[in-house]
């Protein structure tokens, strides 16, 4: 078998590329345990003599036994590539075999479990091998971000694993390109990692012995402690590692050990109870008939075991489809392709077209034989036009009607042309009124008639398609569209758009702008590419296009015959001369406008059904000859039923979403006569019943749609207009005021309160709590409660919508906020939530609500102070935290500007406000997926969002000494985090401590300098009350931690302070800042501790090591070259083991040191 080329030999530490093919498609990287090694871990090795010991696992330590160890201090591990024994490190030799597409990667770190006989050489947690991992493998996967990628974790590792995702999950605000890991991933494969554990701590440390005895050695205590977290920082994630995988929707493989071992009495070191998730619906459990050592190594594609989890592999990558050579596209399959044509599907999508009247059966003809429409159609004409015909009109002058017949013929006619369409409409969703839903509607058109054409998904490569519902964003579907047509060859598309002016003008300029470009590579293509484009909409705006055809309904001819046609067909007033001279006048008063003679036709018809014929042509000659003064006139002429009028106008302009015909009766109902509201009995009042009453309570303006789910909307655009754009309302109910807006909000508000008084509980049977909201149970009650009270979830849904956009409009709520029974609303509301983790406790408060839901006009007029840092019982715990989660931009501007009152600089205030309102453009938000964690302090909490300005503002509504449960202030947070502006705040205030100690004894000095904050530092130290030389619970100074992490500016702040730092200040374990230097590799600042004269270059250790020992088994030739040349170091200084630095150095392989 040939052997897969890697990158070389795997180094023991650090991430390495084992396999990469030319056109790599995913990721699969390989972390391996606490005890483990990134390449003897997954190595399977049959030895030509067997081990007396079959459970000793040779190679699963990087040092050899303690024995060999001390006889030769230079031996390497028994998995030396040159002792001849045949090995198969399944990653490079059977891994790209079973995944070729695959780039396969494995990550390094050491624990210092292994070390036996040496001492604890560092303070790394899990938390930072975890982020050590995450950084590295951030810049390995830099060019390609979004690359799938898919983790294989043995024993503890997986913890490393779980605790990386968790990082960079919340990098979503900060540090963003970290979180690409997060989204990136497909899925996990654990190999023995435990999850459980009452007590999680003592649990792995447990797990930890376990490892280290199973292989015969003995376990370092003080090791074990330092690496692993705390309880609670482990019970923290474990809870929430299985919510955030199912929320992503990872599939997770764990296998499970079946085989105990010997040294531990055949026990098993992670048993079946706790090596795994217990998430059901994502996770697969599978035993391996191995021990816990041996469970991730094979010999070979045949070995059983090994068909196991190339199984897994296949099932969590078989939505990446295969890279064949570099030049080919990622090919998604026939099944992501469905669910990508599927995405581009939405609700309403065809309603608007389906709404409009079909042509008389007299009139429209005549555009098929003007000379525009038959220009357009030429090809040989293609290059003067481009494709481009644009039919324009007043309001009501008949376009879309006209539109329609065009499509309708084109579809029966046009055999040869694929004929697509979009009729934008103003009066429905977002996606039915802007070029989002033209693009997603003519796109998945041509892709359904053109099935060849799918496989432009490709072209977006793997990242357009996720496993869930696609985000589409303009201009993919632009790039998408044009491809499409750029490939027809001599196929041809024929487009219909209707009514542009109902879309926003800068959109439909910037669509204009790509069809003209389209036109133009169209019409230069060799042969040119029919593509043809109809439009239709009013004179304004006005947008020029370089080519194309144009065509004004009023005035033309053929226009005028057409509404003759229609009167000579459709007004019922007899033949007499009279009636044909009413037909003549009611011609000349349209002034072409389609609409206007419809409606004035109606009106003449009740006239002469009614008896009053001789009353007709007066009739005639008072109807006004204005489209708008006609809407006025209708209004205002019956008396009959105002109130139902009044309402039926105000919901159909002011609801939130649009209505079913049967939300809309009971909506109206509910506010005229609300003592009749009950249970609906269809038998009794039936959907033509509720139509004709919404036909009479809107006086004919509104109708019913025809599309998909039916809804109620104005009959024409130019009913709006009339109404908001022409002061309609304001002329019609002067009454009112001019506050009309706000009086509606507050009249519909007061419709929602009565529909929600309805008692359901008898009619749904609801007793005691609701089922869980995912379960068939609550989807089965949901639907029984729209059905029997269909207005209820949009009354519930919108009451505190209206109660906002009142108050908004000048009505007072507080009254309202001090009546509202938001414990009865918040059962109503988890009564219609489709997911559980969204739904409420009782105890929500109303601030909490309003801020999730962005009502901040309420928020603002709510009654007592706000208390946005109040901890909840609820999914994101704080107010401003569900703002931010739900993106609730009204909410949060309005707490930036209640804790910015609260900040007494102006100047500061007017800053943070910019920064932190400017960081929310930038994408800093929670996103809907958070979850507040319940360990931990509030204000470890707000410190992790990892932005200053949003710390200050929290700053601001907090005492500036108070500390949390593990002794940390507002200070030594902002110090760690490099926050200078609130340093400078708090410090100004003089009422903190600027030396108090945490519970682990470090002042915000120490954090500071830790994090090398030069800023900050400096700020501390001008206070002349912080205590450079200040001693944590590890004895470790502000220097030490600065010279540990590299920090060279603020090493040289600390050394030439007024009282200068001990530069010799040993730790607890006799460390010294220069030690810590070394054996980081920090050139500068060893340099710098140099040349201060001051600084021991020989200081030993508890473990009597010096600092270049230190240095040169870390391989840092810079450092070592700098130490040696002080002339006091001394090259053959033994420690405590008898080890020199030249030991260390060669048994680390560092050949120039």
């Amino acid at each position: 078998m040939d052997r897969p080329e890697g990158r070389g030999a795997i180094p023991p530490t650090g991430l390495s590329v084992v396999f990469e093919p030319d056109d790599p498609s995913l990721d699969i990287v390989f972390v391996h345990g606490f005890t483990g090694h990134p390449e003897r871990t997954w190595t399977k090795k049959v030895d030509a003599i067997k081990p007396r010991n079959n459970d000793r696992i040779a190679g699963e330590f990087v040092e050899p036994p303690p024995k060999i160890r001390r006889l030769n201090p230079f031996s390497t591990s028994h998995f030396d590539k040159g002792d001849g024994v045949p090995a198969t490190y399944w990653p490079r030799d059977l891994l790209p075999q079973t995944i070729p597409s695959a780039r396969v990667l494995t990550y390094g770190y050491d624990t210092h479990i292994r070390h036996w006989v040496g001492p604890p050489v560092n303070r790394n947690t899990v938390y930072d091998i975890s982020w050590d991992f995450l950084i590295a493998l951030e810049s390995e996967r830099r060019t390609e971000p979004s690359r799938p990628v898919v983790f294989v974790a043995h024993s503890l590792g997986g913890i490393i694993v779980k605790e990386m995702l968790r990082r960079s999950r919340g990098c979503h605000m900060a540090q963003t390109h970290l979180h690409d890991i997060f989204k990136s991933t497909m899925g996990i494969i654990f190999f023995g990692t435990p999850h459980a554990g009452a007590d999680p701590r003592r649990f792995l440390h447990r797990i930890v012995e376990r490892a280290i005895k199973a292989a015969g050695f003995s376990v370092n205590e003080q090791i074990v402690n330092t690496l692993l977290p705390s309880s609670e920082r482990l019970r923290e994630l474990r809870h929430e590692f299985g919510p955030m995988a199912q929320e992503q929707n990872w599939i997770i493989h764990s296998f499970q050990e079946q085989v105990g071992v010997g040294l531990l009495s055949n026990q098993k070191v992670v048993d079946d109870t706790s090596s795994y998730l217990n998430v059901q619906d994502i996770e697969t459990t599978e035993h391996i008939r191995r021990n816990h050592m041996e469970m991730c190594r094979f010999m070979g594609l045949d070995d059983v075991e090994y068909k196991k989890v190339a199984a897994a592999l296949h099932r969590i990558t078989m939505t990446v489809s295969r890279k064949p050579t570099a030049m080919r596209q990622l090919a998604l399959s026939e099944e992501q392709k469905r669910e990508l044509l599927d995405s581009l599907r939405f609700d309403q999508i065809d309603a608007r077209q389906m709404t409009i009247k079909k042509a008389h059966i007299q009139t429209c003809k005549w555009l098929l034989e003007t000379s525009e429409y038959l220009d357009w159609l030429n090809p040989s004409k293609l290059s003067e036009h481009h494709g481009f015909l644009w039919i324009k009109g007043k309001p009501g002058t008949g376009k879309s009607t006209l539109m329609k017949f065009a499509l309708a013929n084109a579809r029966k006619n046009m055999k040869d042309s694929v004929v697509i369409s979009f009729f934008f409409n103003a009066r429905g969703d977002d996606l039915e009124k802007s070029t989002a839903g033209l693009y997603r509607s003519l796109l998945l058109q041509l892709l359904e008639r053109l099935p060849v054409f799918q496989d432009v998904f490709n072209s977006l490569g793997l990242r357009a398609w996720n496993g869930g519902r696609h985000q589409w964003s303009i201009e993919s579907l632009k790039v998408l569209f044009e491809e499409v047509v750029q490939g027809l060859g001599e196929m041809s598309v024929t487009c219909f758009i209707d009514a542009l002016d109902e879309c926003d003008e800068g959109q439909i300029r910037d669509m204009i702008s790509f069809f003209g470009h389209v036109g133009e590579l169209t019409t230069k293509a060799n042969p040119p590419i029919r593509f043809l484009v109809c439009l239709s909409s009013r004179h304004y705006p006005h947008i020029t296009i370089a080519k194309g055809l144009g065509l004004v309904l009023e005035g033309h001819e053929e226009h005028s015959k057409d509404i003759a046609k229609y009167l000579n067909s459709e007004l019922k007033i007899g033949r007499s001369k009279l009636a044909e001279q009413i037909r003549t006048d009611l011609q000349e008063k349209a002034s072409g406008i389609f609409m206007w003679v419809v409606l004035v036709t109606q009106i003449l018809n009740k006239e002469h059904d009614g008896g009053r014929i001789h009353a007709l042509r007066r009739r005639l000659r008072d109807i006004p000859g204005d489209l708008h003064e006609l809407f006025r006139d209708i209004l205002k002429r019956d008396h009959h039923n105002r109130g139902e009028l009044l309402l039926c106008i105000q919901w159909v302009l002011f609801t939130r979403e649009l209505l079913r015909p049967e939300q809309l009766y009971f909506a109206i109902l509910s506010g005229v006569e609300p003592d009749v509201l009950s249970e609906w009995n269809p038998d009794e009042i039936t959907a033509p019943d509720m139509k004709r009453f919404i036909l009479n309570s809107s006086k004919g303006l509104a109708e019913v749609t025809k599309s998909k789910i039916p809804t109620v909307q104005f009959i024409h655009e130019s009913v709006k207009d009339f109404l908001l754009k022409e002061n309609g309302l304001r002329e019609i109910w002067s009454d009112l005021g001019g506050n009309f807006k706000g009086i509606s909000h507050e009249r519909l508000k007061q419709c929602c309160l009565s529909y929600m008084r309805i008692d359901i509980t008898t009619s749904l049977k609801i007793t005691g709590s609701l089922p869980l909201a995912n379960t068939k149970e609550a989807g089965k009650l949901r639907q029984s409660a729209n059905e029997k009270f269909p207005f209820l979830e949009y009354a519930t849904q919108n009451v505190l919508y209206h109660a906002d956009a009142a108050e908004e409009g000048g009505i007072s709520q507080i009254s309202f906020l001090r009546s509202f029974q938001l414990p009865g609303w918040i059962k109503l509301d988890n009564l219609f939530e489709q997911k559980e983790v969204r739904r409420h406790t009782a105890r929500a408060s109303f601030p909490y609500i309003l801020s999730e839901r962005d009502m901040a006009a309420l928020l603002k007029t709510y009654p007592s102070e706000l208390p946005w840092f109040e901890v909840e019982d609820e999914r994101y715990g704080l107010p401003i935290f569900a703002a931010l989660a739900t993106n609730s931009n009204k909410a949060v501007e309005l707490f930036v500007e209640t804790a910015c009152s609260k900040i007494q600089s102006r100047e500061i205030l007017r800053n943070l406000c910019k920064q932190f309102l400017g960081s929310r453009k930038e994408g800093f938000e929670l996103g809907r997926s958070y979850t507040f964690p319940r360990k931990g302090s509030l204000l470890s909490q707000v410190a992790k969002q990892g932005n200053e300005a949003f710390f200050a503002l929290f700053m601001a509504s907090s005492q500036a000494d108070a500390k949390d449960n593990i002794g940390r202030s507002l200070l030594s947070y902002a110090a760690e985090r490099g926050y200078e502006t609130v340093v400078r705040l708090l410090l100004g205030k003089g009422q903190v401590d600027v030396d108090t100690k945490d519970n682990s004894g470090r002042p915000p000095l120490s954090w500071a300098a830790d994090g090398g904050h030069e800023a900050v530092v400096r700020l501390l130290l001008e206070t002349g009350r912080a205590n450079v030389d200040s001693k944590d619970k590890y004895s470790r100074t502000p220097l030490s931690w600065a010279a540990g992490g590299g920090h060279e500016a603020v090493v040289r702040l600390l050394l030439e302070t007024g009282r200068a730092a001990d530069i010799d200040s040993k730790d607890d374990i006799g460390r010294t800042p220069l030690s810590w230097a070394a054996y980081g590799g920090h050139e500068a600042v060893v340099r710098l501790l140099l040349e201060t004269g001051r600084a021991n270059v020989d200081s030993k250790d508890k473990y009597s090591r010096t600092p270049l020992s230190w240095a040169a088994g870390g391989g840092h030739e810079a450092v070592v070259r700098l130490l040696l040349e002080t002339g006091r170091a001394n090259v053959d200084s033994k420690d405590k083991y008898s080890r020199t630095p030249l030991s260390w150095a060669a048994g680390g392989g560092h050949e120039a040191v």
